[in-house]
Parts: structure tokens; sequence; C-alpha cells
């Protein structure tokens, strides 16, 4: 291959590019990034970004010398509008196209939005400093949606002196993905620092004065954040013959089509230690399959690993340090395995059909869920993993 192109200047994409070069690549790289900023970190926008610990350059991934040391044919501020496989081309939304014989796609997710009036999200570099300049003691913010996003940033603003309601239409944030007992026990330390939240309400728009809900009653508020979770940057592929449904859909190697392969927010792959298809949006999932694809993009077709992470994440809110391990979705049970939940010191594992899929942590060394880890790899059998408990 004598270009490879990768789409997305994100965390899959730079790590994919990296990859690229350490496996030996020596051809033409080229990385397209949306965004004019260098590839940056998102995970701080919600916390030390937005509460100003941080500056932008502190997101940087990497300096200019090291983007620089990898021969890229960088380019920023363009979007990508178009992909045909058939002449091998990336066309860019400045009327341009790039040749590939090897293509990443890392185009990521974009926040969902409501009806009405604009509000904020918070994905990118400008949506974090849009929202930083609005929060303060005496500002009224309401956030749309209790998942992870929302509840960081609540939390951050709340610790900022904002006054902060949190509405969810689920009758308990975050039980879908850790459970119901679990979510009850996030929730309450909102509830603890003052925060209104109130769930099983439903957002119909953004208002003037803040937002209304499905019942007709108006929230009112200062400044108005939504998260409702994302969708699938892939409008760009329309007309490329790639399947596309709910993200890129990839096998288990991260391929998408021939010579085309996908990793990150978008990426909906097969992961066979799981025995199921899965999209992630995790910081972590985003760099290891990034790197994934990018070597078997370089392999010989015998010589590809299919890409069977252990799924990780964490969320830090007001005193919290959550962690977890493994696919905790559709999970059949939750049981504490150590700890307590009341003290917000504890570990729940969870079961899908017979086997141990997942475990979350909170407030616990990482040491703690070390057997966890290890046992969800070797895709261990609930009864064996997980000792009976009065």
């Amino acid at each position: 291959m004598k270009r490879i192109v990768v789409v997305g200047a994100s965390a899959a994409g730079l790590a994919a590019a990296e990859t690229l070069r350490r496996e030996g690549y020596d051809g033409t790289l080229t990385l397209i990034g949306d965004e004019p900023h260098l590839p940056y970190d998102r995970p701080p926008l919600s916390k030390q970004f937005l509460t100003g610990q941080w500056e932008s350059g502190e997101l940087v991934l990497r300096p200019t010398a090291e983007l620089d040391a990898l021969g890229l044919d960088l380019r920023l501020g363009s979007a990508a509008a178009g992909l045909d496989p058939a002449t091998r081309v990336v066309r860019l939304a400045d009327g341009s196209a790039v040749p590939y014989d090897g293509l990443i796609i890392a185009t990521g997710v974009r926040p969902r939005r409501l009806p009405g009036r604009d509000a904020h999200v918070l994905r990118t570099l400008d949506d974090a400093l849009t929202l930083r300049d609005r929060l303060g003691p005496g500002r009224r913010l309401v956030v749309v949606g209790a998942g992870f996003l929302g509840a960081e940033a609540a939390a951050t603003a709340s610790a900022l002196g904002s006054d902060v309601t949190l509405l969810e239409p689920a009758p308990v944030p975050l039980a879908a993905a850790v459970g119901t007992e679990v979510g009850r026990i996030l929730s309450q330390a909102h509830l603890e620092r003052g925060v209104g939240l109130r769930t099983g309400v439903m957002v119909s728009e953004v208002t003037e004065s803040g937002v209304l809900l499905a019942d007709g009653e108006v929230v009112e508020a200062d400044e108005v954040l939504v998260a409702i979770g994302s969708r699938p940057n892939t409008e760009w592929l329309t007309g490329s013959g790639l399947t596309v449904g709910d993200g890129v859909v990839c096998d288990a190697y991260c391929e998408a089509a021939a010579g085309v392969y996908a990793a990150g927010d978008l990426a909906r792959w097969y992961n066979p230690l799981f025995d199921v298809s899965m999209r992630i949006e995790h910081r972590t999932n985003a760099a290891e399959q990034g790197m994934a694809a990018a070597r078997n993009l370089l392999a010989a077709p015998q010589a590809r690993k299919p890409f069977a992470p252990l799924p990780y994440f964490w969320s830090d809110q007001y005193d919290m340090k959550i962690q977890a391990y493994g696919y905790l979705r559709n999970h059949d049970e939750v049981a504490v395995v150590e700890g307590d939940l009341a003290e917000r010191r504890f570990v729940v594992a969870y079961r899908a059909g017979e086997r141990l899929t997942g475990a979350l942590a909170v407030g616990m060394p990482p040491k703690a869920l070390r057997q966890w880890r290890q046992a969800i790899a070797v895709r261990a059998a609930w009864r064996d993993a997980v000792p009976i408990r009065p």
C-alpha cells in the first residue's frame, strides 16, 4: 500500500496512525479531521476542563513535535463528505478528493439534540469552552439526561456553584447500564450535593426560559445542557455500499469492506469474547481498536487477529471513582461481591446467561477489580466466579 487514509483525528484515529508507523508503514499517511484542533482527549471535557483546572493545551494527545515525527499529511478542519470504495477515494467537503489504498474510518459520534432553541451539548473542545463560560455561582443549569456524561457535567457544575437540575426520563438513572440498585446509589450522591434530580420526566423541547416537559411544565434555567446520547457520524458514507446500522458494521477484525476498517465510537463489530456485536463509546476502547484496525489493515489475511477486548470505562463524580470491566448491558443479574452499596464502597458482578460478563467498583482501589477482570477474560461461569451469599 502506497497511500493510507485515516478519517477522524480522534483518539482512535491518532492511535491508528501511530500504530501504522510503528508497524513499519512508510508510505503516504493522511489524517483527516473535521475540527481545526490537534487531536485531543475528550473525557476531561466534562471534568478537569469544565472546572477550569485544565486549559486546552493540556488536552492535546501528542505535542506538535511528536505529530511532526509521524510524517502525516494532516488535514484539519476538513470534513469527509463521501466515500467511493470502487475508485478508492475519500471526498472532502471542500471539494477535494483523497485517494487511498487502505482506509480506517474513525469519525466518531455527535450528540443527539432536542427540538426548540439551541442548547449546549458536550462533545467538542468548543462545546466545553462555551459551556464553561456560562457556569458559576448564581447560574441555573438544567441537564437533560442523567447518563454518565450528564451526571459528570451536573457534578462539575454543582461544584462550581451553579444551581443544577438533572432531568432523566427513566425511573432510575443508569439502570439499563449498571442495574437498578447501583443506579439508585449513584443517584443519591447528586441529591446529597443539592442537585435537583427528577426522574421519570420527559423533555419535549428547549425554550427561551428553560425546558418544556411533556406534561406542560416549564423548568426554568439560564443554560440547558442536553446529554441524551449520540448518533454515529456515518451520513458521509451514504451511497458507499458500506453496511451502516447504529455505526459502521464490521467483522471481528474491524473490517467493513475490502481494505476498509473502522475504529472507535462509530465502529460496530463482532466481539468474540462476548459472542455479540457491540459498539463501545469508551476512551480506552477507542485507542485499542484504532491500534487493532491498523495492524489488521497491514497484515496478510491469514495473520489478522480478531479484536476481542475486555471493555473498560471509568467515571468521576463528586468524590466517587467508578470503574468497570466487561459488557454490562443486557445483564440478567447483579450481585454485590465486596463492600456495601450504602457506603458507596463496593464491587458488583454482572451475569448474562450462565456467564460472568462484567464487574463494577465504586470507591475501591484498582486491585479490587483485578480478579474479576481476569475471570471475565477467561469467560468464567457465573457459578464458579461468584460465591453464594446469604
